[in-house]
């Protein structure tokens, strides 16, 4: 049975399905770090991907077209980003109080809206799978990498995207300097406020689209809580990144990886106990929190509310 498991061909398949299962974490991680690079942390991501994943499915399940599914699955994250930056920036709530909230409501509504409108689970034609051509050709390499669709493409493109912005960029720099210190960018002129609601908004937007990428990208099916605290997951992944892209991908990797190992040792009904292997991932991801939370500072405003003045 273990040597099932060592075979060739299924290791190829534990590390393709580890690069595909990647893509909502790193979506969602990605756009989280921004949003608490500026000092605002988001418990809400989770509810907001529910959003991003029903709405999706919702507009490609009537028109067919996986893109416009997309859009709209940005739009109702921004929506959401919108309405945490209100409560948390502009009102001073507590910031995990309210992302909790914002959670809550994208988990009820997307579950009501998917009794209302859909009723039972139904499958559609989402993005179909992306051949790089030679590439996808090459062995082991080619299956491993080159033949997913155009999101889990665009997820791994946004890594080298997203830390060029946050660190080559005057918009970066503004970000980091409020997440670090907003009394001294505020004194040179940077408007806080804006910058945290366009991290919030842009982090919202992104954690849509990783629910999007769910729903029409790698499952074609939406059911209630379907990502069942991936949310959650992603935040954790913006700490064991150390607040980098490249350290978000190595963790959002590090966890598909092990997911997609466990959905593999179920497969070949190997002898070791479901729910252990179920377990198996969520605890690596807690051991090595645990550990990479200890080598990086956090920004120094993080979950701190900015008052003019004050």
């Amino acid at each position: 049975m273990i040597d099932d498991l060592l075979s060739l061909s299924v290791l190829i398949g534990i590390a393709h399905s580890g690069v595909r299962l990647a893509t909502p974490y790193l979506f969602a991680a990605l756009g989280e770090t921004f949003a608490q690079r500026s000092g605002v942390l988001n418990l809400g991501v989770d509810g907001i991907m529910l959003m991003g994943a029903f709405i999706a499915f919702y507009v490609v399940f009537h028109t067919g077209n996986p893109w416009l599914g997309v859009a709209a699955a940005l739009g109702v994250g921004a929506l959401m980003g919108l309405l945490m930056a209100l409560v948390s920036v502009t009102f001073k709530a507590e910031q995990g109080i309210s992302g909790i909230g914002l959670h809550l409501l994208g988990l009820g509504l997307s579950s009501l809206l998917f009794k209302t409108l859909i009723g039972s689970v139904q499958s559609v034609q989402g993005f179909s799978e992306l051949q790089i051509p030679i590439l996808s050709t090459l062995p082991v390499i080619g299956p491993i990498f080159f033949d997913h669709n155009i999101l889990v493409y665009l997820a791994y493109l946004l890594v080298p995207i997203a830390a060029f912005v946050l660190h080559r960029t005057p918009f970066g720099l503004k970000v980091r300097a409020v997440g670090q210190n907003p009394e001294a960018a505020d004194s040179v002129g940077v408007r806080v406020n804006r910058v945290r609601y366009s991290t919030v908004v842009l982090g919202a937007a992104m954690a849509g689209l990783a629910g999007a990428s769910l729903s029409i990208g790698l499952l074609n099916i939406f059911q209630e809580n379907m990502t069942n605290g991936l949310g959650f997951i992603a935040v954790a992944l913006v700490y064991f990144g150390g607040w980098r892209p490249v350290g978000v991908l190595l963790g959002a990797l590090l966890f598909s990886t092990v997911n997609a190992l466990q959905l593999w040792i179920q497969v070949l009904s190997l002898p070791i106990p479901s729910d252990l292997a179920v377990m198996l991932p969520y605890v690596l991801t807690i051991v090595a929190l645990a550990f990479a939370v200890r080598q990086v500072r956090q920004p120094a405003a993080l979950t701190k509310p900015y008052e003019r003045g004050g």
